[in-house]
């Protein structure tokens, strides 16, 4: 009997060193320590008592925190599963000392997944011993499904492997994250919404505890456990959680923002590849906070509302804008030119709106642009509305100029964006400025308009005195634009400088129309070439004032030099040649114009007059003028019939030289028959002369010799149509 129980006792102390090699075997190993390998070191302290402690000693040192306890109860564990094999006690005590180490395992589990739920916390010793029973009941765990654990030849006893305590820990972090994470934000001082206060203390929050575990966690733990990939992924999920509860909400258009903002920006950039946790999250899969489908709609929603806010702060600024004008406000100097904040407040509206959606994602701000600049266009127009507006109705003002010159140089900020910020294609960006080109041409049209009206009679005086002295008359009338320049300095320079062209094409224009007016015959070279030097002579006064004080338009000035040339000439090949060159110049000279400057020629004959009008039926290649100047002088559509009834009458033996006008009406002369002149178009060999010429209505050229002599020496028509010398 005692021999039995000696044979007894050495079995079991061989089982215990069994157990108790599990902690002092220790393995040299360079690298991290995987699950399998802590378990071996990290309990070498740990070492086998003589005796096994009993079950109140165990539990009195778990109850104080001794994680060193966790030995001793493995080996009690253990000694269960040997005597459970060996059949060596009744299923009620094998039930009982079940029970009771699974009562220190309930102790112990609580010691190590309390160490575990706050590892920040504690102290790293602890916690190192912590992680050494943790990896130890893993393996326990592992070596048990391996053999189909469960106590065999007992079926009272309860299978307890696997406990699973690995998962329980994974819980308990994805608990920790949940408190972290749900805890309400302290209001701010900042004015942000609950929903903004609540993103930004879930991203601090989660960016600084993950941060906090790769610096101090990640060298404690096992790399089997992935300590940094659990805190992530339990992070992760409570993040993601909690704004799919918001979005089962009504948001706010600011709101909306945020959470796009954080979903596809701030959350994967400046959280997940954050200089510290990319290169620890490059192989978890953690994805987006919502699903794709809910980040479009949410996407749609921010456009839609983007939109809308653009299009009602546009429309405020321009409401509060027009106000100023309409009650007389006086613009803001900047610098020496009137100001206006306008372009700037519209700027900085639609480039929010343009910054905004970039902010989310350089994809969604591509599909706003074009939205945005829509917007833009349709504040444009408005703005144009309410510009001609108030040109119509508030000319009594007395800010009235200063408030046109300042929204004239409003154009230049607004232009100056679309040309550089927005770089839109040329179309579109053509379409964008016409709104304000028209505003533009607008309040020119209304700052010159005075000037315009005072040297109106100045040019008239060209014909009245049958260019006695044009040189002193356009003296005069540079002299009149000199006194009015001071009034645009406020425009901006390069306005100022479209302003003077404009100034510019007005008096070229008004000259050439004298010029047009068909009140001068002159019969001889001598007199074509004098009013030829006084048109060269004049022309330079021109070009020479217009200059000086700013004007551009360089294409301006062989307009009137070269239609001296024409009337100079007298050799009708030459002056087709000039015609053709000048008509390539500018190709907006039409026949109508060039008849009115060949009437001055009174020497020359219709036949030539006719050869050198068809020089214009040439296609010259020439494109379209990118400017005007032609087109805006009006030359009436009489036809060539004045010259067709002078004709006729000579062939009658009568040459009148009178021809009275009425302002609908020319009243033809009677033949000597004492019929209308108008029978000669069915006189034979005239059809081919029947073809209409485009001539001033107001003019009828005699070119009789009876007409006496003009200024120059020729003949001329006065005001009542009547030819007077």
């Amino acid at each position: 009997m005692e021999e039995e129980e000696a044979g007894k006792k050495k079995k079991k102390s061989k089982g215990l060193a069994t157990v108790f090699s599990v902690f002092t075997k220790r393995r040299k190993k360079k690298g991290k320590p995987s699950l399998a390998e802590t378990e071996g070191e990290s309990e070498s302290s740990l070492q086998p008592p003589a005796q096994l402690p009993t079950v109140e000693e165990l539990k009195a040192d778990l109850e104080r925190g001794r994680l060193e306890a966790a030995g001793p109860l493995l080996a009690l564990e253990l000694e269960l599963q040997e005597a459970v094999a060996a059949g060596r006690a009744s299923e009620e005590e094998l039930v009982q000392r079940q029970s009771e180490v699974e009562a220190l395992y309930a102790l112990l589990r609580d010691q190590v997944l309390g160490q575990l739920r706050r590892p920040l916390e504690a102290e790293p010793e602890r916690l190192r011993q912590a992680l050494a029973v943790l990896a130890e009941q893993e393996r326990q765990d592992h070596a048990a499904a391996a053999a189909a654990a469960g106590p065999p030849g007992c079926p009272g006893l309860a299978a307890t492997r696997p406990r699973g305590w690995l998962q329980l820990w994974r819980d308990g972090v994805a608990q920790a994250a949940a408190e972290r994470l749900s805890r309400r934000p302290a209001a701010d001082a900042e004015g942000r919404t609950e929903a903004e206060r609540a993103f930004l203390h879930m991203g601090r929050t989660m960016k600084e505890d993950l941060e906090a575990v790769v610096e101090r966690l990640k060298p404690l733990f096992p790399a089997d456990i992935r300590v940094v990939a659990a805190y992530a992924e339990s992070y992760h999920a409570e993040f993601a959680s909690q704004l799919a509860a918001l979005t089962q909400f009504e948001l706010c258009p600011r709101d909306t923002y945020m959470l796009l903002l954080w979903v596809q920006n701030l959350y994967p950039n400046d959280i997940l590849n954050s200089p510290k946790l990319a290169p620890e999250l490059q192989g978890v899969r953690l994805g987006t906070l919502l699903p794709p489908t809910q980040i479009r709609l949410l996407e749609a929603t921010f456009l839609s509302n983007e939109v809308a806010s653009v299009r009602e702060l546009t429309a405020r600024a321009l409401e509060l804008e027009s106000n100023r004008w309409t009650n007389d406000e006086a613009p803001q100097r900047l610098d020496g030119h009137c100001h206006s904040e306008l372009a700037i407040d519209i700027i900085q509206i639609i480039s929010q709106g343009q910054a905004k959606a970039e902010s989310i994602t350089l994809d969604l701000g591509a599909q706003i642009k074009p939205l945005l600049l829509e917007e833009l266009a349709r504040f444009l127009r408005s703005y144009q509305r309410a510009f001609d507006g108030f040109l119509e109705r508030c000319r009594q003002l007395r800010n009235y100029r200063a408030n046109v010159i300042a929204n004239i140089n409003n154009c230049l900020p607004f232009r100056t964006s679309l040309e550089q910020q927005w770089q839109t294609p040329p179309d579109l960006r053509s379409s964008l400025l016409r709104p304000l080109n028209e505003l533009k041409s607008h309040g020119f049209d209304t700052l010159l308009q005075s000037l315009f009206g005072d040297l109106k009679p100045l040019f008239k005086r060209f014909t009245q005195t049958r260019w006695a002295a044009p040189q002193q008359t356009l003296e005069e009338i540079v002299s009149a634009v000199a006194e009015r320049m001071p009034e645009f300095s406020e425009l901006q320079d390069c306005f100022r400088e479209e302003l003077l062209e404009a100034v510019h094409l007005h008096l070229v224009k008004e000259y050439i129309a004298r010029l047009c007016k068909r009140r001068l015959v002159l019969q001889t070279a001598e007199q074509q070439q004098q009013l030829a030097g006084h048109v060269q002579a004049n022309a330079q006064l021109i070009q020479q004032f217009c200059t000086q004080n700013g004007s551009p338009a360089t294409w301006l000035h062989d307009a009137l030099p070269r239609l001296a040339e024409i009337i100079r000439l007298q050799d009708p090949s030459a002056i087709k040649i000039e015609v053709a060159s000048y008509a390539t110049s500018y190709p907006d000279f039409s026949k109508g114009h060039l008849s009115a400057i060949l009437t001055i020629k009174g020497n020359l004959s219709s036949s030539d007059a006719k050869s050198i009008r068809s020089i214009l039926d040439i296609n010259t290649g020439a494109h379209e003028p990118s400017k005007a100047l032609f087109s805006l002088i009006k030359v009436g559509y009489l036809s060539l019939y004045t010259d067709l009834l002078r004709r006729a009458w000579r062939s009658c033996g009568t040459t009148p030289c009178w021809a009275r006008q009425t302002s609908t009406s020319v009243t033809a002369p009677r033949g000597p028959s004492g019929c209308p002149a108008f029978f000669c178009r069915f006189c034979p060999g005239l059809a081919e002369e029947l073809a209409p010429e485009p001539l001033e209505l107001e003019q009828l050229r005699p070119d009789d010799p009876s007409c006496g002599a003009g200024a120059l020496g020729g003949s001329s028509v006065d005001e009542s149509g009547a030819c007077t010398p």
